[in-house]
């Protein structure tokens, strides 16, 4: 007797925070770390957006087979059983990068972990109801979404900061270019003639042309540099040392569609004219920026079928040096002793003596990312184990007898559809698809704001700035806001701070708004306005959490949960959709201006919840 009902209690601390690592971290690796791994293996942007989106369908439709994991088996097998899986296919992506048709093979996997990761959703989600008494669920919703969370932030910034390590662990030496500003210097910009680079003894390394490169500060005309910039490009291309889909101009364009004639167009027109900033919001640099150029190779051949890829980034210095040529450059046995070129531009407004320096690394780039995969994968096998032996018995966690997969499925139109007649439906779905509207825009454009120059109207901060302040403050702030509205939620209700935390995930986006019109340049401030921003986002959500499982209550609380975060998905997907396409059109000011915007139905909307007073409630 005292062993079951030690199993059936045990500390939610026990389990809780593990669970909600466990859901968060397969989300990332499949939406996030994916595209990351395509882009370091040299996959094309088109052939990586294309394939990549379809693998978030499994969560937008993961309600249509909630009805298996409620009906066959218990939530803790479940749990258990995908988490093995999800191990599995980890192990799968490892296995297969190193592979000829990686890409074919990886996607398949990824297909694997999308579906068992949203499975895995369905019935932690499940089981969390089940295993919690009302007050609990209010009291670690903030930890649930922490904890989640922080596997986000492991999946993009310490995975992927432990494959960059690794990448670079067995490559070849580094190599380091310094660029200096040259006041009140004419140079001549010409297109180079040798072409060819020269073998040299000794371990196989880069040779570069300089290792210094001096830019002088006057503009040179929009001719000279549109010569320059093609050449590059075609030269590059047409070596194979950039991915041509990618990197050749001009690409040819098919005839318009009719929608794209009579509806696209003109609502693009029709924004861009009343709504824009008064100009074009491109990422091209200027033309009349000074241009220098530097030829780069490899000492000696490579082995035959062995690709020595060649990753470059500004290490230090002044922002108003970049690196206009593709910072991935590939080399192999057949291109080795030919120069791949780079092409570097000054800012036309510098007018005085600058520096920066610019790093290459050439690393073994599928062996560290196999590495990295096999050690997510002993990760999930560990989980795994853990939650089989640490997760309670929860008594109402039971297998449900059916007649087949005839009752199953039967008895899932019942589920499905009860969950459509619930009282108030109408503000259930309304909460459901436009409380995160804003918020599901702006997750889109904010790291590109942040990472955009700021001729184009972004910060112009580097990847390391921007991982810096979301791993840190902004993952602690968020840590704090969210086990704070869990706290408070379980202490007064959530219809008490229901108002409070809608506004708390809504009104700090005006710090994009004031970002980017001042584009300040002080790197404490930016820190500072995002972490106010991540603050209100954790304690906000809470209130979303706590709604669903209001919203899920009753017997099939399994499957109307996953049908609510189904709901949520779309009100995420639609909108996200979108925000690129208007971003380009209208620019950034505009764009945060429409966030704020889209915050207001989610307040109308709150007007019109009817929960009760003591939902959440500690009642002791």
């Amino acid at each position: 007797m005292t062993n079951n009902s030690t199993k059936t209690d045990r500390n939610p601390w026990g389990w809780v925070p593990s669970l909600y690592f466990a859901e968060g971290l397969p989300y990332v690796i499949v939406m996030t770390v994916a595209v990351i791994l395509y882009k370091r293996l040299g996959i094309s942007n088109t052939d990586i957006a294309l394939y990549t989106s379809w693998l978030y369908l499994p969560w937008v439709i993961k309600p249509f087979w909630s009805p298996l994991v409620d009906i066959l088996k218990t939530k803790r097998w479940w749990i258990v059983g995908m988490q093995l899986l999800i191990g599995a296919g980890l192990a799968g992506v490892a296995l297969t990068i190193p592979g000829d048709n990686f890409f074919k093979y990886t996607l398949a996997f990824f297909w694997l972990l999308a579906f068992s990761s949203a499975t895995h959703d369905i019935a932690a989600d499940g089981f969390y109801m089940l295993g919690l008494d009302e007050h609990k669920q209010a009291y670690f919703v903030g930890i649930r979404s922490t904890f989640y969370r922080v596997a986000m932030i492991t999946g993009q910034g310490l995975l992927i900061i432990l494959a960059g390590f690794l990448e670079t662990s067995w490559g070849l030496d580094p190599i380091e270019i310094q660029l200096t500003s040259q006041p009140g210097q004419v140079s001549e910009i010409q297109l180079p003639k040798n072409l060819e680079g020269n073998e040299e003894a000794g371990d196989l390394h880069f040779i570069l042309d300089h290792q210094r490169l001096d830019i002088a500060t006057h503009p040179i005309s929009e001719e000279t540099y549109g010569q320059v910039f093609n050449w590059v490009q075609q030269q590059n291309a047409k070596l194979g040392f950039v991915n041509s889909d990618k990197d050749s101009t001009p690409i040819k364009k098919e005839d318009p569609s009719w929608s794209a004639i009579h509806i696209k167009q003109p609502l693009e027109n029709f924004l861009r004219q009343n709504l824009g900033e008064g100009k074009m919001v491109s990422h091209r640099m200027p033309t009349n920026g000074n241009i220098a150029l530097l030829g780069i190779h490899l000492s000696s051949s490579p082995e035959i079928g062995e690709e020595i890829a060649l990753n470059l980034n500004r290490a230090k210095g002044d922002k108003s040096f970049r690196l206009l040529s593709s910072d991935r450059l590939v080399f192999n046995e057949k291109n080795w002793n030919r120069k791949a070129w780079l092409l570097f531009q000054l800012d036309p407004k510098l007018k005085k003596e600058a520096y920066a320096v610019y790093q290459g690394r050439a690393g073994n780039i599928p062996l560290a990312w196999t590495l990295s995969f096999f050690l997510l994968s002993g990760l999930f096998l560990l989980l795994g184990l853990y939650h089989r032996f640490f997760l309670p018995y929860p008594q109402s966690d039971f297998k449900r007898e059916s007649n087949g997969f005839k009752g199953v499925f039967m008895g899932f139109g019942e589920k499905f559809f009860s969950f459509f007649r619930q009282k108030d439906i109408g503000v259930v779905l309304g909460v459901l698809l436009l409380y995160r509207l804003g918020e599901s825009q702006l997750v889109k454009l904010a790291a590109p704001f942040l990472l955009d120059a700021r001729e184009i109207g972004g910060l112009g901060l580097t990847t390391g700035d921007v991982g810096f302040i979301y791993g840190t403050v902004g993952l602690l702030c968020l840590t704090i806001g969210g086990i704070l509205g869990g706290w408070l939620a379980s202490r007064n209700g959530l219809k008490y701070w229901m108002w409070w935390m809608v506004i708390a995930i809504n009104l700090p986006n005006l710090v994009y708004v004031y970002f980017s019109y001042v584009q300040p340049e002080s790197f404490f401030l930016i820190s500072a306005g995002i972490a106010l921003e991540q603050f209100g986002y954790g304690f906000g959500f809470t209130a979303f959490m706590l709604y669903l499982i209001y919203v899920a209550e009753g017997e099939h609380k399994t499957t109307h949960f996953a049908i609510g975060t189904g709901l949520m998905a779309v009100g995420m997907m639609i909108p996200g959709m979108m925000s690129g396409w208007l971003q380009e059109i209208i620019g950034y000011r505009h764009f945060f201006i429409w966030v704020m915007i889209c915050t207001i139905p989610p307040i109308l909307m709150m007007r019109r919840v009817k929960i009760p007073a003591s939902f959440g409630r500690n009642r002791e």
